[in-house]
């Protein structure tokens, strides 16, 4: 994935790979020492099944690592966001 400001992503729709909306980025999560993103905090979209994410209040926790793109969308694999079981 190509270098994008964090400007241009506050406020996108995060959606997952089908197009479903999960909801909208509210802000990132990132490893002070490296900078790394870590997570997306996401306020999430009233249809969204929130017992498959970690949570954080009102909010949900996707991991930047499953980010495929981000374009007018921040697209998601959903199968790499979703907490494991056990």
């Amino acid at each position: 994935m190509g270098k994008v400001f964090a400007g241009t992503m506050a406020g996108k729709e995060i959606v997952n790979i089908d197009g479903a909306v999960l909801g909208e980025l509210e802000n990132v999560v990132f490893e002070l020492k490296t900078g790394k993103l870590v997570d997306l905090v996401v306020k999430p979209d009233s249809e969204l099944n929130r017992m498959k994410y970690r949570e954080q209040g009102k909010f949900v926790l996707i991991p930047f690592s499953s980010v495929v793109a981000v374009k007018d969308y921040i697209v998601v694999d959903e199968s790499r966001a979703v907490k494991k079981e056990g």
